[in-house]
């Protein structure tokens, strides 16, 4: 018996790191160069029972094994809107148990730091290190839950596998604060 549900998703990984690879594997399918993408992560079996119409659509209601949480795409992000702009903005419907974004990124080493040009403004910082031999582009996806849970998955345009996914709790801790910031009254 394998250990391993048929996403690929190791079955003994909690329903939130489940939820987080699931949207990395959808994230990975459209390809690089994405926009931020945000989920709503809600209870699979509450979906089933108070929304049976959009759980058929999105095919959860054959009565299979299913995961216990679901990712639900939610509207474009405007473009030339600031992340951390866009995501004060929000605020989730009691339903909604967590919610999740994708977005890629460039990021250098930690060795880099040391070499960053003094009084660069954001714009300048940006332009360096896209420039800087050492960049590499990422895509993150961070998930967080009413109840404060938190997990990341990583991966590398360089090491674009999903065995080379590397996930935490902790990854990206920016993201993850102003995720959980949507649920905050």
């Amino acid at each position: 018996m394998s250990n391993v549900s048929p996403s690929g998703t190791p079955m003994a990984a909690s329903p939130l790191t489940r939820a987080v690879l699931e949207i990395d594997e959808y994230a990975s399918g459209l390809g690089w160069d994405q926009p931020a993408r945000l989920f709503a992560l809600v209870d699979t079996e509450r979906l089933r029972t108070d929304e049976p119409e959009l759980a058929a659509q999105l095919g959860l209601d054959d009565g299979g094994v299913v995961a216990p949480l679901t990712p639900i795409e939610q509207d474009e992000i405007p473009s030339g809107t600031p992340l951390d702009e866009f995501l004060g903005t929000i605020a989730w419907p009691g339903a909604v148990a967590g919610c999740a974004m994708t977005v890629e990124r460039l990021m250098l080493p930690p060795s880099a730091e040391a070499s960053v040009p003094e009084g660069l403004d954001e714009s300048g910082l940006a332009e360096w290190v896209a420039a800087h031999p050492d960049r590499q582009e990422v895509r993150m996806t961070v998930a967080v839950l009413r109840d404060g849970a938190r997990e990341s998955a990583l991966r590398l345009r360089e090491k674009d596998s999903a065995t080379e996914v590397l996930t935490g709790s902790g990854l990206v801790p920016g993201l993850a604060e102003a995720l959980a910031a949507t649920f905050e009254a």
